[in-house]
């Protein structure tokens, strides 16, 4: 399962990187991806909105085992 999440974040990571972030797999758990938001995206106030409506809409789409993605900070 890492494998597959880690290859999903990096076909996400270059859009977050052209704005001076960075996204880094934590854990993953009973169907919950933990990510860590780093750069630009760790104080930004759409951090939120990354994770829930990018990072995790992407993720449930690609692996029907993931349910949600959460923040590990």
């Amino acid at each position: 399962m890492k494998e597959r999440i880690e290859k999903e974040l990096e076909a996400i990571r270059p859009a977050l990187q052209a704005d001076g972030g960075d996204v880094e797999f934590v854990d993953y758990n009973d169907g919950v991806v933990r990510v860590r938001l780093k750069g630009a995206c760790s104080g930004c106030p759409m951090a939120t909105m990354t994770l829930k409506h990018h990072i995790e809409k992407i993720m449930r789409s690609k692996i029907p085992e993931v349910k949600a993605v959460e923040s590990a900070d």
